[in-house]
């Protein structure tokens, strides 16, 4: 595929939940791509591979695609919809030349609907809107098509931006058309979809008789090639020899493309030369990163390098220094997980790392997206610790300054007035509130980033788990005091032992308890929480200590109240500044950051 004219490359983007992912399924099976004996094997969500993303139900990673359909190549990128995924696309936008804008036909636009069109608008790419699920009982159809033509309004940077194709599909069913149909359950296919891809979206406008330029926008690895550096061809003919290869920081270097791999539904296949428009993976130019030009060596010049929006969040991390240290992990020590912290660099633009100690201070985009981090170190046996999330502020004009965000809530409107007093509480400013007809309250507020921090928790408690929540980047303003403390105090282990039910029976009347019987303690180890505002110190290792008066038949049977066991999200909302996540990849185990109650007093008086 050489005639840019036949090339179409195009990104898929919603918020999360909206259906991008079962979209781009659709668009496999209807062109294709797939022989018969993998169509059957082919699971639900081609594109989501990773075993956290299947767990989660949520795109991470972006990922590209081709499919042929007619005399048309089609390069399909998904997109993540979670905001703290943002940085996967920024990095992936700049290789389409149109977008694929998935809404949901009950939810409507949601904020990373907006945060993603923002991007995508900046970069001058056509769009396309495709109002899905339009077969629910809820949908709003009419209403979302309104609240996009606000949208488009409010974020369009040229008039001709405000012209948009409309179609109407359900993704799950692999459905389209071009005008609400009058009985949804009626035979169709995607062809609409198909046609407003060759259609509407423009093919690349590119250069092909000039020198190569090709922006690496994606590494991946492989166990048999090595690093495969992934990008658009900008200019030119990719063909295999020797290139030069221009760093961020305009240093050139040489290399060489060794092979040159196109795209074929979810596989690569060798091809010799790549023309401009067409997206490719070359093997070879083994010092790529995300961000470098690769150029002809004769006359290499740079493209313009991808801008990713700084990190609002960052933890401590770094290996672990409990007593249980090195039973359950395989690599614990500071030089594993700095390197394996420098590899992850290299395919996750928006994480940043800095050395701090013995251990290391990561910032990224959101709880979610260091929680993925961390839950990848500790599937691959990696054993630390982490401490609490704190936000990274900037200085202008001699100001410190902070993250702040943008909050959309739904939720039920008996529960309105227990979410406000939260909010209220973490100096939430709301800024409108509207009952859909439905009943749903949807509530917009703007609040500091540290402010969410444990927020999903506690609202999911006060709502009987029925709250929506969404939260978009939105700037930043003059740092602003504490915030009050937003749990009780803690319930701490008094010695290392193992517990026992005798004891938890006990401790259980001072709190709730996050550990069960039979489990191995040590001394400052959180084991649960208390019912008043300072810590406890408490033992649960004791045992009932029998005589020659009492058998231990007549002890009875102890009956204990099933214990919390929180979620590595729900650790890490937990933690407070004095205290540290234990990372294992078998256990998480809450502590304290100094285990002895001496220099704990000591600490808290400083």
């Amino acid at each position: 595929m050489t005639n840019p004219t036949f090339i179409r490359n195009i990104a898929i983007i919603a918020h999360v939940d909206h259906g991008k992912t079962t979209m781009v399924d659709g668009l496999l099976k209807q062109s294709n791509t797939f022989r018969d004996n993998q169509a059957e094997m082919s699971q639900e969500l081609i594109m989501d591979s990773g075993d956290q993303e299947h767990e989660r139900g949520i795109t991470i990673t972006a990922k590209q695609t081709s499919i042929f359909y007619g005399d048309y190549k089609i390069n399909i990128i998904d997109t993540p919809g979670h905001a703290d995924f943002s940085g996967e696309v920024e990095r992936t936008l700049n290789m389409a030349d149109g977008v694929l804008l998935v809404v949901d036909a009950q939810e409507g636009p949601m904020p990373q609907t907006k945060f993603v069109l923002t991007k995508a608008l900046e970069l001058g790419l056509k769009p396309v809107v495709v109002i899905n699920k339009i077969d629910k009982p809820a949908r709003r159809i009419n209403e979302v098509e309104d609240e996009l033509a606000d949208l488009f309004l409010e974020l369009a940077t040229d008039d001709s931006q405000l012209q948009y194709p409309v179609y109407y599909a359900i993704g799950r069913e692999a459905k389209a058309w071009k005008s609400v149909p009058d009985n949804p359950s009626e035979h169709a296919d995607l062809t609409p979809i198909f046609d407003a891809i060759i259609n509407d979206i423009p093919a690349p406008t590119v250069d092909q008789s000039g020198p190569l330029q090709l922006l690496v926008t994606s590494l991946t690895y492989d166990s048999f090639l090595g690093k495969y550096a992934i990008g658009r061809v900008s200019r030119g003919t990719a063909t295999r020899g020797p290139v030069a290869l221009i760093k961020r920081d305009g240093t050139i270097t040489s290399s060489k493309i060794e092979k040159i791999f196109g795209y074929r539904g979810l596989n690569k296949e060798e091809i010799t030369e790549a023309g401009a428009g067409d997206i490719v993976a070359l093997v070879g130019v083994a010092d790529a990163h995300i961000g470098e030009t690769i150029a002809d060596k004769d006359t290499p010049e740079a493209l313009p390098t991808i801008d990713i929006e700084a990190p609002t969040i960052s933890m401590y991390l770094g290996p672990n220094t409990s007593p249980l240290k090195g039973k359950e992990g395989e690599f614990n020590t500071s030089r594993q997980i700095g390197d394996r912290l420098r590899k992850e660099l290299e395919t996750n633009v928006s994480l940043r790392v800095k050395e701090d100690g013995i251990g290391f201070t990561v910032s990224g985009r959101g709880e979610l997206h260091l929680s993925v981090l961390i839950e990848t170190l500790r599937r691959e046996g990696f054993e630390f610790e982490v401490g609490r999330p704190q936000v990274v502020t900037i200085e202008e004009d001699g100001i410190t300054k902070e993250p702040v965000e943008e909050l959309y809530i739904e939720v039920g409107s008996e529960f309105v007035g227990a979410v406000s007093q939260e909010l209220g509480t973490r100096r939430a400013e709301m800024r409108g509130q509207e009952t859909s007809s439905s009943g749903v309250v949807r509530m917009d507020y703007i609040l500091p980033t540290r402010a969410l921090i444990g927020l999903r928790n506690i609202l999911l408690t006060a709502t009987k788990g029925t709250v929506i929540m969404n939260s978009l980047p939105h700037g930043y303003q003059p740092l602003r005091g504490k915030l009050p403390q937003s749990r009780n105090g803690a319930l701490i282990a008094f010695e290392a032992g193992i517990t026992t039910p005798y004891a938890l029976q006990a401790a259980e009347s001072r709190g709730e308890l996050y550990v069960g019987p039979a489990t191995e303690v040590y001394a400052g180890m959180i084991i649960g929480l208390n019912r008043r505002q300072e810590d406890m110190e408490i033992n649960v290792c004791k045992a009932k200590h029998l005589t020659n008066m009492r058998s231990s038949s007549s002890d009875g049977v102890v009956q204990l109240t099933p214990f919390t066991e929180f979620s590595l999200e729900q650790c890490i909302d937990f933690i407070e500044d004095d205290e540290l996540l234990e990372v294992t990849p078998k256990s998480l185990r809450l502590r304290k950051r100094y285990l002895d109650a001496n220099e704990r007093k000591r600490a808290n008086k400083q």
